[in-house]
């Protein structure tokens, strides 16, 4: 990586601490003045080099000296908030609380709590599980999911995984260590539609090959689909499944651009680009424009891989889109092994404000979708689904299999564990702790060992947690989580369970055109397997605001 040559100003309280420590050493050999300044100087030098040669903080290593004033007003940052900003559990975007639980949990130290809950339990929202008398015992937290079951080649998954983060959005050592640890704890690590970099390849983990609108990794020049590059990655024994991201929380519907002065002659390798030409994937893609060209696709990767599962990737917008891909699989008998559903609760992919906080459908709502038209035309056996969005505990990940999802993927969880401090400049390239920068001076000091071990502990740790949860509720397996144990206060006065709060249809509903739904009356009928076009009633809607 191509190394800056201005002088990081980071370093001014180190480099004047030692400057003050040989003026003042000097005046006191010379001219006989005290020690007090050389001792003041000497100490903050001092204190600042071992913060570089140490390996265990990132952000010290950035900022030596610095850091120790950030870790200083952290430490009392409970207080402060408590008497004057905000309480712990405000979500901004992840409350302290959240970031707590996965420190804690990557550095193998006590997450317990004393005092009782600090949330609000009869404030409208507050969802908690129901136990059981008869709790349970578990042998071990290692919970799998089979993931295409009718594949020459399925794959049993964690069911807390890696989600799609590219190398190039990632420093190569937060791939390095994201990886190692991936490898070490047995789960997948998603590589985002930045392709397979040899940060992902050296350790070993195993992959999850997300490919994108560039079709980066397997293009050609002109950024069509490259068959037998394809093929040349799709059978690499690591690489465990395919996804086609039609759309991601973040920014749905819109494409991005890496400019040529950030292609890295590393970047340009995994992804199959010139060094320092633009990088561009566009808002949709070239090798399908049909609900039933995509499932072709989908198929000829399939077939490509050798027998991998191949699914895709979408966060839900217009219903009648996601109607017309399941229309197209009733139609065509061809189906993908699983679908990864993004809510629009964002993620680490910087956007446009107005696509992070009103662009898309939250996680619960599409999930929802998605599992429910899947029950309701008989697709749902054949199906996997995965869920992305917010997911940080293990109460985040019983929800949403509760919901419908099989396995959970998480991005910023697994970045808290690499030490993401949540400073928010993911996309100046400034990260603090190293994670999300190509600057090498601060991606090298994260410390691939260290956090490596950080990433396995927290997904071992919170799956233990979530062990827990299902024993007390008397359960042996994530897959028996259903509706009826998750309940959500609706008022003051009145709690519902997921079973009574949301609409779940019976297998085959959709079919016999028994759901009672509006979304379904309105837009099912209409959806076409041949076409992403809107409905003809939708259309004439559009020329007129006569509605």
């Amino acid at each position: 990586m191509e190394k800056t040559k201005t002088f990081p100003l980071r370093y001014t309280a180190y480099v004047l601490s030692i400057i003050g420590f040989f003026v003042s050493l000097g005046l006191v050999l010379f001219i006989g003045a005290g020690y007090a300044f050389t001792l003041i100087f000497g100490a903050f030098a001092a204190l600042g080099t071992y913060d570089l040669v140490q390996r265990k903080h990132t952000v010290s290593r950035n900022y030596p000296i610095m850091a120790n004033f950030r870790y200083l007003l952290e430490s009392v940052g409970p207080e402060i908030r408590q008497y004057f900003i905000q309480s712990d559990t405000e979500e901004r975007p992840f409350s302290r609380e959240q970031r707590t639980i996965v420190y804690q949990r990557a550095k193998n130290v006590l997450d317990k709590r004393p005092f009782g809950s600090q949330l609000g339990m009869y404030e409208e929202g507050f969802e908690w599980m129901n136990h059981s008398l008869a709790p349970t015992r578990l042998s071990g937290s290692d919970f799998r999911i089979l993931i295409g079951r009718n594949c020459d080649k399925p794959y049993n998954a964690s069911v807390f995984n890696i989600s799609a983060m590219s190398f190039g959005s990632l420093s190569a050592n937060a791939i390095l260590s994201l990886n190692t640890g991936a490898r070490m704890g047995g789960f997948y690590h998603d590589t985002g539609e930045g392709s397979i970099s040899r940060y992902h390849r050296q350790p070993g983990g195993d992959l999850v090959w997300e490919i994108g609108s560039g079709y980066f990794g397997c293009r050609h020049k002109d950024g069509s689909f490259n068959e037998d590059m394809f093929r040349q990655n799709a059978t690499l024994d690591q690489v465990k499944m395919i996804e086609l991201k039609l759309s991601q929380g973040a920014k749905p519907g819109h494409g991005g651009i890496l400019p040529g002065a950030k292609v890295t002659p590393e970047i340009a390798e995994a992804r199959g680009v010139s060094v320092g030409e633009d990088c561009v994937s566009p808002a949709s893609h070239s090798a399908f424009s049909t609900p039933i060209e995509m499932l072709e696709f989908i198929d000829r990767l399939r077939e490509l891989s050798g027998g991998k599962p191949v699914g895709f990737k979408l966060a839900i917008g217009h219903p009648w889109e996601w109607f017309a891909i399941v229309k197209a699989m009733l139609e065509t008998g061809r189906k993908p092994d699983f679908i990864v559903v993004d809510g629009g609760e964002g993620g680490t992919g910087a956007a446009p404000l107005e696509f992070i906080n009103r662009l898309g459908m939250p996680m619960t709502e599409a999930l929802l979708l998605v599992h429910n038209t899947l029950v309701g035309t008989n697709l749902r056996e054949d199906i996997a689904i995965g869920a992305a969005g917010k997911i940080t505990s293990a109460f985040n990940i019983a929800r949403t299999l509760a919901l419908g999802a099989d396995w959970c993927n998480a991005a910023r969880g697994y970045m808290f564990a690499l030490g993401c401090i949540q400073a928010l400049n993911c996309h100046t390239g400034r990260c603090p702790s190293g994670v999300a920068t190509q600057d090498p001076r601060r991606g090298n000091k994260l410390d691939v060992e260290h956090k490596s071990q950080r990433v396995y502990n927290y997904h071992k740790n919170t799956l233990d947690a979530l062990q827990n949860l299902l024993e007390a509720s008397g359960l042996k397996h994530p897959s028996e989580l259903g509706p009826e144990h998750v309940v959500r206060r609706v008022s003051k006065t009145e709690v519902h369970s997921y079973m009574d709060l949301f609409p779940f249809l019976e297998p085959g509903a959709l079919l016999e055109g028994k759901t009672d739904l509006t979304v379904f009356d309105k837009y099912w009928e209409s959806a076409r397997a041949d076409t992403f076009e809107p409905p003809e009633f939708i259309l004439k809607l559009r020329e007129t605001k006569l509605r």
